[in-house]
């Protein structure tokens, strides 16, 4: 789904057959102007989804942007002011801050973590793990916060996860039948697979044929130990029970990336208010 039709769909899901409280109550010629205020420190982004907002509800909507995408903010800030039908504000009002409120609730997080392991060169990845029908935007946020994105779905890279191994019938098998399946699909796919012990590490080794390795609930020593049989032959992962108390100790054992599903799924939404101005 594209951004345009998850705004459609979202201001299709609100107005419905009409934004009766502000059709009721306001002068349908009235010009107004607001001001989206921040009220609390964070990381903005959604800036671009809030024009395409305003863009749908009306063409006649001016934003004048104050604060771009992935600036740090703080209480007071102004992200930016909207001039024109008073109407059409308060009726795009609640889709921004919905929109926004939660794309910079995960870029704020996503700085947070990224942060802390700046000076390693180990990268953030969000997953999987995000709100049904606005991955796309939840993505774009852990992009702007600083992270990397993982694959958008089951159709853009293969990962081998517990399950699908154990359902394939092990390690090598579940290798080999993908393997098949991309020659016989004429699919050029990146593989990454799930171990969850050093002897599946080693099983991997053996096997070949992906291009990352996920240590999965592995602790930092233990992916120290992996990594030294890894020998920097493929890119790894770590991914489970990662905190902001132990991200950087994982990050310094030398490991290619940090996934993490919290980044989208387990966020609190950033305070922001669209306010009038007069």
């Amino acid at each position: 789904m594209t951004i345009p039709e998850i705004i459609k769909n979202a201001l299709s899901e609100d107005i419905g057959d009409g934004d009766h409280s502000s059709l009721a109550s306001i002068d349908k010629n009235a010009i107004a102007k607001a001001n989206l205020y921040v009220k609390e420190e964070g990381v903005l982004a959604g800036i671009e989804i809030a024009k395409e907002v305003c863009k749908q509800v009306d063409e006649q909507l001016q934003m004048h942007v104050f604060i771009e995408d992935g600036t740090h903010i703080y209480f007071g800030d102004i992200a930016f002011e909207l001039i024109g039908p008073a109407i059409s504000i308060l009726t795009a009002e609640r889709t921004i801050l919905n929109f926004m409120q939660r794309m910079s609730g995960i870029a704020t997080a996503t700085n947070s973590l990224s942060k802390i392991i700046a000076d390693t060169n180990c990268k953030i990845l969000d997953t999987r793990k995000t709100t049904p029908g606005i991955r796309i935007l939840e993505k774009m946020a852990v992009k702007i916060g600083g992270g990397e994105n993982h694959r958008m779905g089951l159709f853009d890279m293969i990962m081998l996860k517990d399950n699908h191994i154990d359902y394939a019938g092990g390690i090598r098998l579940a290798i080999e039948k993908t393997h098949e399946y991309l020659k016989r699909n004429g699919k050029n796919l990146k593989i990454e697979i799930e171990t969850r012990s050093l002897e599946d590490v080693i099983e991997v080794i053996e096997v070949g044929g992906v291009d990352r390795i996920m240590l999965d609930n592995f602790s930092p020593e233990k992916i120290s130990e992996a990594l030294k049989l890894i020998r920097g032959k493929y890119e790894t992962e770590a991914s489970g029970k990662i905190t902001h108390e132990n991200i950087r100790e994982y990050a310094l054992t030398g490991v290619d990336f940090i996934s993490s599903g919290a980044l989208t799924h387990h966020i609190k939404s950033l305070d922001l208010s669209l306010k009038a101005v007069f």
